[in-house]
């Protein structure tokens, strides 16, 4: 059992930036995959980036590559997604997943991700 934290998330103005983070317990930090996906309102929820806990690799959605960064403290079990140069259409709720495969990024369903965060708000104004 994978038990998985939010936090972070908060309103800003388009163009600022956010960091939200998500604390993993309850199984082997190092052989997970960890996904941040979103979901704004009347859209279907979708896989923002990946990171790969044991090895690092990294995955990024085409409409954020560029702005945002995945990346963990393995010490601290914790997964960040640092957002920058933030958009209006980047408001969400931000979930954090975790899968326990040996591989990760967008070649796994959203709905294959066993294990979900609560979510935390993103709300970015023009």
């Amino acid at each position: 059992q994978v038990h998985l934290v939010e936090s972070g998330g908060g309103s800003v103005q388009a163009g600022r930036s956010l960091r939200i983070s998500c604390a993993a317990s309850g199984y082997s930090y190092t052989s997970m995959c960890l996904g941040w996906f979103r979901q704004a309102p009347g859209k279907e929820r979708e896989g923002v980036a990946f990171i790969y806990t044991g090895g690092d690799s990294t995955y990024y959605a085409d409409s954020v590559k560029g702005r945002f960064t995945i990346s963990q403290d393995i010490a601290k079990n914790t997964v960040f997604l640092e957002m920058n140069r933030l958009k209006p259409e980047d408001t969400a709720m931000y979930y954090c997943a975790a899968d326990l495969r040996s591989y990760c990024g967008f070649a796994i369903q959203t709905t294959d991700f066993s294990y979900w965060g609560q979510g935390t708000q993103v709300t970015v104004s023009s």
